[in-house]
């Protein structure tokens, strides 16, 4: 914080004191001089004397009231560069209008509403902004002023009020360090994931439904066999679909290039095998082409498809995502998977393989795993398996809706858009 000073005072305080010193001995042999010119002197010093004292009196005041605006401008002039710096306002005018009220705010507990009115009014707050490729700065000047009611001893000197103001400059700002982002999506399209969600589709009247086998549903009624039935709910794998593009929707927010710059996706589409995968590659689009040709069916075995997500981001000379990520200027990588299923694996060995795909995968190689258990058995193996594969406890999501499973999805993908942005001042 720089800080610029004005006063209107002149600066002898020194000369002014000693006169003030001088006036009050001289009024001590006054009253002590019986002679005939006493009334005459009395009539001439005593104006001085009124004036001197005030004198003494507004030059406390103004010293005091100095100090105080001058605290409430450097005050006024941080908080408005930290404001800007934190995005908490966005523009000028805002951050103009935070220092004046910062300043009055403050002086109002020393001035009367009146002053405070005027000195708000008379505040002038100047705002630099510096941007460069990699930081953003603010340079904001407070210059606030007001004029400070004298005693009535000063009218002796035909003078009511007198100036204070002061002076105030902050700088405050951001350097962005970029840490490009690689995520891989390991999606279950199992049987179970055709069964309903507990939110209505309204966009259907009758429709078909399944079982959390993935068998579909049907009722005899005499000879007619019915296959559809109202009302409709979405299906757990509709569910996911919103879910993964919502999670996608994050990334590209915190990188709208186009082509995108800091982030490559892809996704893997799983039941008892790998159904469906998608290639790394720059932005979400691709990823999001495999997402919507999402379709469950057939049983559940994790192994395959989180070995295949671990591979894919390991160093290897023959594919390496740092390598491809630093060859495009982005030093600093994290890499996650998210791994999402609704049920327990067929076979309790795609548990144990699994779990030690993620082990090495979080400890060895340095990924994040989120995991989300989508409406999956209470207590069952695979929400067991979840809570283990994931990075941690705030890694991990139960969502027994499809809304629990829209803000899931939804929040790991701004965990990941945040830690891809590093703010440092």
């Amino acid at each position: 914080m720089a800080h610029e000073y004005r006063q209107y005072w002149g600066t002898n305080t020194v000369n002014m004191m000693s006169t003030f010193h001088w006036l009050k001995s001289s009024v001590a042999r006054l009253r002590k001089n019986t002679d005939g010119n006493f009334g005459m002197m009395t009539a001439i010093v005593l104006p001085v004397l009124i004036g001197s004292a005030g004198v003494a009196i507004d030059y406390s005041n103004m010293v005091l009231q100095q100090r105080q605006l001058q605290e409430a401008s450097d005050s006024a002039a941080l908080a408005a560069a930290t404001a800007l710096k934190n995005g908490k306002v966005t523009t000028d005018a805002q951050a103009q209008a935070l220092a004046k009220d910062f300043v009055a705010g403050q002086m109002a507990n020393f001035v009367g509403s009146a002053d405070a009115t005027a000195l708000k009014n008379s505040t002038t707050v100047d705002i630099t902004t510096t941007t460069t490729a990699t930081s953003k700065s603010y340079k904001v000047k407070v210059n606030a002023t007001y004029n400070m009611s004298l005693t009535p001893f000063m009218k002796v000197f035909g003078q009511n009020t007198v100036a204070i103001a002061s002076n105030s400059l902050s700088t405050s700002g951001i350097s962005e360090e970029r840490s490009a982002v690689s995520m891989t999506l390991v999606l279950d399209q199992s049987g179970s994931m055709l069964a309903d969600t507990s939110t209505l589709d309204t966009t259907k009247t009758k429709c078909v439904r399944y079982d959390e086998s993935g068998t579909q549903i049907k009722e005899t009624s005499g000879r007619t066999t019915i296959t559809e039935f109202s009302p409709c709910y979405i299906k757990k794998i509709d569910a996911l679909k919103t879910a993964a593009n919502l999670l996608l929707d994050e990334l590209d927010k915190a990188d709208p290039s186009k082509p995108a710059k800091y982030s490559r996706t892809n996704a893997i589409g799983w039941n008892n095998i790998v159904r469906n995968s998608s290639a790394f590659d720059w932005g979400t689009s691709k990823t999001r082409t495999l997402v919507g040709q999402l379709a469950g069916g057939n049983g559940t075995e994790s192994y395959a498809p989180m070995k295949q997500a671990h591979t894919g981001l390991l160093d290897s000379p023959a594919t390496s995502e740092a390598r491809i990520q630093a060859a495009a200027g982005n030093t600093k990588l994290t890499k996650y998977i998210v791994f999402m299923t609704d049920g327990n694996n067929n076979a309790t060995s795609s548990d144990t393989n699994t779990l030690n795909e993620c082990t090495t995968a979080k400890d060895t190689d340095n990924i994040k795993i989120y995991s989300v258990a989508f409406m999956a058995p209470a207590g069952g193996r695979g929400q067991t398996l979840l809570k283990s594969c994931a990075s941690g406890a705030s890694y991990y999501f139960q969502a027994e809706s499809m809304t629990d499973l829209v803000s899931a999805f939804q929040k790991i993908g701004q965990d990941a858009a945040k830690d891809k942005t590093l703010l440092t001042q």
